[in-house]
């Protein structure tokens, strides 16, 4: 079985999906969280390992990795960019029976992470593949939802119930 990777370049996403991009003019931390718990919604969903990577310029002394409803999230070291760590990050995980694909839209990242043997997924068609799992997670829950059972009685009105059950006591 092959292992599927997605790296995702978080500012990069914010900045290109329209709801992130107008709530990162009100708050970034909030679209960051809202990027966040897509992303962990997607990775459940789709089985995919998920890895989120965050140029830490934004978030000064922030630089490491941390996991949040496990999802894998990476903050750029100092003087480093996300593309570097990106660029890291695909060739650790790159090997037998793993499939790197990396979204961003950003082209000169692009260029680069198809040399190392990775496969690119722009933002958009990545906001794509996500309203689309989205879809068939509703539509799952409501294939599985018990049917409402239609039973005789359910039909009838008070006074005919009423009617049945004196006739059924013989009255």
């Amino acid at each position: 079985m092959i292992q599927e990777i997605l790296i995702v370049d978080g500012y990069n996403i914010i900045g290109a999906w329209p709801e992130l991009q107008k709530l990162k003019e009100i708050n970034l931390a909030e679209a960051r969280d809202r990027l966040i718990e897509v992303l962990a919604e997607y990775q459940s969903f789709s089985g995919m390992k998920v890895l989120l990577v965050f140029d830490a310029y934004y978030v000064p002394g922030l630089g490491g990795k941390y996991v949040q409803s496990k999802l894998r999230i990476y903050y750029t070291k100092e003087k480093e960019t996300a593309d570097e760590l990106i660029e890291r990050l695909v060739t650790q995980h790159i090997g037998r029976r793993k499939q790197i694909y990396v979204a961003t839209s950003d082209m000169t990242e692009q260029h680069v992470i198809f040399g190392k043997g990775a496969f690119r997924i722009p933002a958009s068609e990545l906001l794509v593949k996500i309203r689309q799992s989205r879809r068939e997670i509703r539509q799952k829950i409501r294939d599985d939802v018990p049917a409402k059972r239609n039973t005789f009685d359910s039909n009838l009105s008070a006074e005919m119930k009423d009617l049945l059950e004196k006739w059924r006591r013989g009255q």
